[in-house]
């Protein structure tokens, strides 16, 4: 099988001739992978089947100086949606600064400067892009991104919640306006001919979700159901990927119910894997499933190993997992974890097709 023909065929819930397989790497990590392989890239290194397209930054860049007057850390960056990140003192982390942490009135909302999508220079490529991704075998995914996350983002997330009780006109311009650039962006992608949109938001803590289920239901369900809507009407059999960390248990059937195909990541220190599996694999394919809290750095290559080897037996069976860490893989993971995690795919991860 091509890469695309791997991932495909996994991702809708049949068996391919392996498991296919990804990750992504810190600053940190990716400089000791250059360090130890000398090499450059680690999709092409380990051997990852998806690739990836996106929009491209806008040609003039905002000036967000009026909404911080206090300034800001040398080194700081500003998304799109006007969030700062201070760099931090701890790896790549960093801190964020609200472009609207007192919001009060509807009207400092209309007049704040949206992100535009739709600019052809922006998008014009994707076309081209996901062709040359195919032509050469890869399994092409599209980032549309989130709206709980960028919406919290920008007014402090106690903020979003009181106004999803007390001000639902306040939460309701925002979570409206950012799903329209979700709109777009999904369209785009589906008509470039991706075959994967990735789409998320966190909102699962280590142990519950952070909002109730009819909080979820209210107000998120609904923004990503006309994503993937505006998705399927242009590429029927485009799929669909959603990203939560944490225990989501509770709205995996609603998910499902909008026209989830793809559950990212899975983590086994929240929620089991195995157990999903039994309940969901009819419906649902897994995007994950290896611990970064705690396999990757903190087991031995051994236990690594095991802990693919049961998930390809548990997960894996009927096809329906891709392998991948729940996180970024971060500087305390031993580079002989990693060399384990992706030689362990290798040799457990062969299906018998006779």
């Amino acid at each position: 099988m091509t890469p695309r023909e791997r991932v495909l065929t996994a991702m809708r819930r049949q068996v391919p001739d392996k498991v296919p397989k990804t990750a992504g790497f810190t600053p940190a990590v990716q400089a000791e992978f250059e360090e130890m392989t000398g090499q450059t890239s680690p999709a092409e290194y380990f051997g990852f089947e998806p690739r990836g397209v996106g929009f491209r930054g806008p040609q003039e860049p905002t000036d967000w100086s009026p909404y911080f007057p206090q300034g800001l850390k040398q080194g700081t960056t500003i998304s799109e949606y006007g969030t700062a990140h201070e760099p931090g003192d701890f790896y790549h982390f960093w801190k964020h600064v609200y472009p609207l942490p007192h919001v009060t009135e509807l009207r400092q909302l209309e007049d704040f400067p949206w992100p535009d999508f739709t600019p052809p220079y922006r998008h014009q490529h994707l076309e081209a892009d996901v062709k040359r991704l195919h032509d050469a075998g890869w399994f092409v995914q599209g980032g549309v991104g989130h709206i709980w996350e960028n919406a919290w983002q920008i007014v402090r997330m106690e903020n979003l919640m009181m106004f999803m009780v007390e001000r639902p006109e306040l939460a309701g311009f925002i979570f409206d306006r950012i799903t329209q650039d979700r709109l777009f962006m999904a369209r785009r992608f589906a008509e470039a001919g991706c075959d994967m949109i990735l789409t998320g938001d966190d909102v699962g803590m280590q142990d519950r979700l952070m909002m109730s289920v009819e909080m979820w239901r209210r107000w998120l369900k609904p923004c990503w159901r006309k994503v993937y809507q505006a998705a399927r009407e242009i590429k029927p059999d485009i799929l669909v990927f959603y990203h939560s960390d944490g225990d989501i248990r509770p709205i995996i059937p609603d998910l499902i119910d909008i026209g989830l195909d793809i559950l990212n990541p899975v983590q086994p220190e929240c929620m089991d894997p195995g157990e999903l599996k039994h309940q969901y694999g009819d419906r649902l394919a897994f995007w994950g499933t290896i611990g970064t809290q705690t396999t990757m750095p903190f087991g031995t290559p051994e236990e690594v190993r095991a802990t693919v080897k049961l998930t390809i037996e548990t997960v894996g069976t009927g096809g329906g997992l891709l392998i991948a860490p729940t996180h970024v893989l971060e500087p305390d993971v031993p580079w002989e974890n990693i060399v384990a995690l992706f030689e362990a795919v290798e040799q457990y991860g062969r299906y018998n097709r006779s």
